[in-house]
């Protein structure tokens, strides 16, 4: 589907978003991520052995919410399921991540060994505040 306008600009702004999978009990697990867009698509970071990449690879439907840090009124709340989780280019991607979060040129959390993994997210539905 097509991401409305508030959503890409909540997406594309310095905002933090939560992202819920399921885990294998069918319980919600929530992680806080930072987030982005390209075109119609939700793209955002994360390393393998982490809760979330094992969730999404057995159970693709993700719920994201992103709200505005400036008015935390303003969000949008996207339900959508996981197309592609890829390696190449990972590396970079979280080090442009921080760079818009952090204003710094590498991410500075990365752990020795990690493997980082870009996860693209199709949206199936979107909902707005927008007070």
């Amino acid at each position: 589907m097509e991401l409305p306008e508030l959503a890409k600009t909540l997406l594309a702004g310095k905002n933090f978003a939560t992202i819920a999978t399921l885990m294998p009990s069918g319980a919600p697990q929530a992680s806080v991520i930072w987030i982005h867009h390209e075109g119609d698509t939700i793209v955002f970071n994360t390393a393998e052995g982490r809760i979330k990449p094992n969730n999404m690879r057995r159970d693709a439907r993700v719920s994201i919410t992103v709200h505005n840090m400036e008015n935390p009124y303003q969000q949008a709340m996207i339900q959508g399921r996981v197309t592609d989780m890829v390696h190449d280019g990972a590396d970079d991607h979280i080090d442009a991540m921080a760079k818009k979060y952090m204003g710094v040129d590498s991410y500075p959390f990365r752990q020795e060994g990690e493997q980082r993994v870009i996860v693209k997210v199709a949206a199936d539905k979107v909902g707005l505040m927008d007070p």
